[in-house]
């Protein structure tokens, strides 16, 4: 696998595209903290309500307890603050649920900002990168075996612009079929310069 070209302005193209890809990702990471952080300030609220709720509950359940043991009309007095006791609970409950539910909009809201912004990266610029570098790496190898050159002209032959295979090698088709060692040259630099590899060596001679 080959990462960058060899020729100088696309390799310069793909470590400003890369460098934009890592910067995109890391903007989009800080931005969805940044609104995770915000949107839970507002479980202040539900915080307080929480707080508030405990104690009110405590208060009322110590002044049931304190009334509950006076003679006779203890039970009685206590059974109003037993009641408060438990408004103070429902309270204290309501101010837990704020707090999980701003929790959970917070963090889905920040794995939203964050996922998708990345996903577009990965899809629109990392996979096709990876797929041209996987190409470039199997195109280095292919020049390094007997024969590999006579494919990449096929190739070029196939895959590339007519316009750009006879700039490269006016009697492109009459060449490959006579096996001209230039026009196989020609070529296979033609498919090698489109996925960003040098021909090694010098060109070949006509025969």
């Amino acid at each position: 696998m080959r990462l960058y070209s060899d020729f100088g302005g696309r390799r310069a193209a793909q470590v400003v595209g890369d460098l934009l890809a890592l910067g995109l990702v890391v903007l989009s990471v800080w931005v969805a903290v940044l609104f995770h952080g915000s949107v839970t300030g507002f479980a202040v609220l539900g915080r307080r309500l929480e707080e508030a709720g405990t104690g009110f509950r405590g208060s009322m359940t110590d002044i049931g307890n304190t009334l509950g043991d006076v003679p006779l009309i203890g039970p009685g007095i206590a059974e109003p603050f037993d009641g408060a006791s438990a408004a103070g609970a429902t309270l204290e409950s309501v101010g837990r649920g704020q707090q999980d539910l701003v929790g959970w909009i917070a963090a889905f809201a920040a794995i939203g900002i964050a996922a998708l912004p990345i996903a577009a990266v990965l899809l629109l610029w990392v996979a096709p990168r990876l797929v041209r570098a996987a190409r470039a790496g199997r195109t280095t190898v292919a020049l390094t075996r007997a024969g590999g050159a006579d494919l990449l002209a096929l190739r070029a032959l196939t895959d590339r612009n007519l316009l750009s295979v006879l700039a490269a090698a006016p009697d492109a088709v009459d060449g490959w079929r006579r096996n001209d060692p230039e026009t196989i040259r020609s070529l296979a630099a033609l498919e090698a310069r489109a996925v960003g590899v040098r021909m090694p060596g010098p060109p070949a001679s006509a025969a």
